[in-house]
């Protein structure tokens, strides 16, 4: 399974990556808006969205990018570890 996280923490990068790795996914993780973004994004079949910490451009650009039929997308205010597992549990299994 494909996840794309958009939002969170720079210094949490990391650990995002490992929770996604021990729920069997690949991850592409997103925390700041960057030149071609939405070249980068692609269609994951999770996309999840800390929308706390990332800019409602960002939001909005990676809602346009993704095909919206075949990607399931969640909302998360909180940016935490557990906030990300609790997500992966529900959808990754």
């Amino acid at each position: 399974m494909s996840v794309v996280i958009v939002g969170g923490n720079d210094c949490m990068v990391r650990q995002y990556k490992d929770i996604c790795q021990d729920y069997k996914c690949r991850a592409k993780v997103f925390t700041q808006m960057r030149d071609g973004l939405k070249d980068k994004i692609g269609s994951p079949d999770l996309l999840v969205l800390f929308t706390a910490t990332a800019s409602h451009k960002m939001i909005k650009l990676a809602l346009n990018a993704t095909d919206s039929g075949k990607t399931t997308i969640v909302r998360s205010h909180t940016s935490s570890a557990s906030a990300l597992k609790n997500i992966l549990a529900e959808h990754a299994g």
